[in-house]
Parts: structure tokens; sequence; C-alpha cells
């Protein structure tokens, strides 16, 4: 698996395909893998014509694992994405993120416009500006002996995707903590570039897509029906969205 470095922090990617290139940002305690590469993403995408890039956030799958939790800042995150870009000598590209991984793409669409084509905010709606994500109870969890000692539900569901794939549970933690920042509704609505909003209509953590919808300028939101957060990844209504809404993007 490739990586490079941004300054000391080692990140893991793939790069496949040929076309116009799309760069997969993975939410909170996912992959590359989990969320791009099992639901078939980037082999769909790779149909579709286009150069696929994924990369595992700092924290995340093969990417260097810290302890800090100021090590993941959510603009620092964002900066791995740029820093991507650069390695690879791309200019620009569509950038399609999932819940954590839209934080840190609504951040790049924000401040870095120039080098997005597009922005993908997949699991996240209106909690990008007024919270709604996982919280210090998701933290508590990671850090807890075993999953029969959480009792939270929110704590226990991510705790239990944590050990499904194998996840530094205490980088977790620190990541969680460090990239609370949300994004405020005068920044999100400084938003230029293209957008599509998606969620699931049964998404209790992603907050309303309409209701983001409405803030940033011109954007536009997919529904993704009965789905919650965690299985609206991989929907074929997600997946025929994006590919009418980048095919509208040349």
């Amino acid at each position: 698996m490739p990586s490079f470095h941004n300054g000391a922090v080692e990140i893991a990617y793939l790069d496949e395909g040929e076309g116009d290139p799309i760069v997969l940002v993975h939410g909170f305690a996912s992959s590359k893998n989990v969320n791009w590469v099992y639901p078939t993403w980037v082999s769909d995408l790779r149909k579709d014509g286009r150069r696929v890039i994924a990369l595992d956030n700092r924290g995340h799958g093969d990417s260097a694992k810290l302890y800090d939790s100021a090590a993941y800042e959510i603009a620092t995150m964002a900066s791995d994405v740029i820093a991507l870009l650069d390695h690879l000598e791309i200019e620009r590209a569509d950038i399609m993120g999932y819940s954590l991984g839209s934080r840190m793409t609504a951040i790049l669409a924000r401040e870095q416009p120039q080098r997005l084509r597009s922005a993908i905010l997949g699991g996240i709606g209106i909690g990008l500006i007024e919270g709604g994500g996982p919280g210090e109870n998701v933290a508590i969890a990671l850090e807890a002996p075993s999953l029969e000692d959480v009792t939270d539900p929110v704590g226990r569901t991510f705790r239990a995707f944590a050990d499904q794939t194998r996840s530094d549970r205490r980088a977790l933690a620190a990541c969680l903590r460090g990239s609370r920042r949300l994004m405020t509704t005068e920044e999100a609505a400084g938003i230029g570039v293209p957008v599509l909003i998606a969620v699931g209509t049964k998404d209790e953590i992603a907050g309303s897509a309409a209701a983001l919808g409405k803030i940033i300028p011109g954007s536009e939101v997919l529904d993704i029906p009965n789905r919650d957060h965690m299985r609206a990844v991989g929907d074929k209504v997600y997946k025929v969205g994006v590919t009418d809404f980048l095919s509208r993007r040349q």
C-alpha cells in the first residue's frame, strides 16, 4: 500500500483508475477499505471512468497513530488531503467525504476552493454547524476495558464498530477529542464550490441535510431513504446520486 508523509505523519492511500480524479475521505473509526473499498465505491467510480484516490486518515487504518488530541484538529486533518493532492501532483479534484471526512471536506471547500472541483458531503447535515456527532461519551466508550463495560448506546455503537475494524482505540479517542471544532454558519455560507449533501433519512447523527442545504449556496440535497448513519454508506441511491452529480460537473 503506498504512503507519503505530511510533515512527520505517514499517510497511507490508494490510487486506482484513470480519468478525472476524485478523493475519498472516510469517516471516524473507519478506513479507506471499510468506507470505500468494501462497499464497492472504488470499483464503481473506476467503472464510471474516474481516477479514485482514498486515504486512511491519521489515526486510522494503515496511517500513523497519534495520541495527542492536538494532532487531530480538523484543519490539520484536512491538510493531509491537500498534501496528498500535492504528492500526486493533482491540481484540482472532486472530494467526497463521509461524516468526519465530510467535516474535513467542508473545511477544504471553504479554505481552499481552488483545489476542489466539487465537494460531496456524505453523512453530515446541520451537524456540521450545530454538533450532533459523537461526543465525549464515545471517547469514554473507546477507552473502556471492553464493550461489556459500555452502557451508553451511542458509545456502544462506535465501540463495537472500532472493535470490528480492529482500530487503535486510544488513537481514535484522541482524534475524537481533537476534531470537534464545528463550522460556523458564516463559514458554511461562504462555501462557493458545487456541493452535494447526502444523508440517510434515518440518520440521527448527521442532522438535517435540508437545513444545511439552506445555508450552503447552490447546494443540492440527496435523501438516502430508510438508511441510518452506518447503513447509508453503500446504498444504491447514494451511488446513483453521486454519479449523476459528478456527471454534471464537467
